[in-house]
């Protein structure tokens, strides 16, 4: 598998729901529409948390690689997001 280009990483262990998105939010905000963030998440939830939470805020979820734990998540534009 060839993994989408990104252009910022973030290692997020095995932090929970909340604070999983609450801190993904915040590095989104420092990016710019159309930039992509590479997630590491090994907490039990976040296969079920982030894509939930990529619909609720606009962001896109690109991909998804459950055996390595990593999801690739575009920043939306602006007007898109909640």
């Amino acid at each position: 598998m060839r993994e989408p280009d990104h252009h910022r990483e973030w290692d997020a262990g095995d932090l929970g729901c909340g604070d999983l998105v609450i801190r993904l939010r915040f590095l989104l905000k420092e990016m710019q529409p159309g930039e992509v963030i590479r997630v590491h998440a090994t907490d039990t939830g976040a296969p079920l948390d982030l894509p939930a939470w990529c619909r609720m805020t606009g962001e896109r979820l690109i991909e998804h690689d459950s055996l390595r734990c990593l999801y690739w998540i575009e920043r939306a534009s602006p007007t898109t997001t909640r």
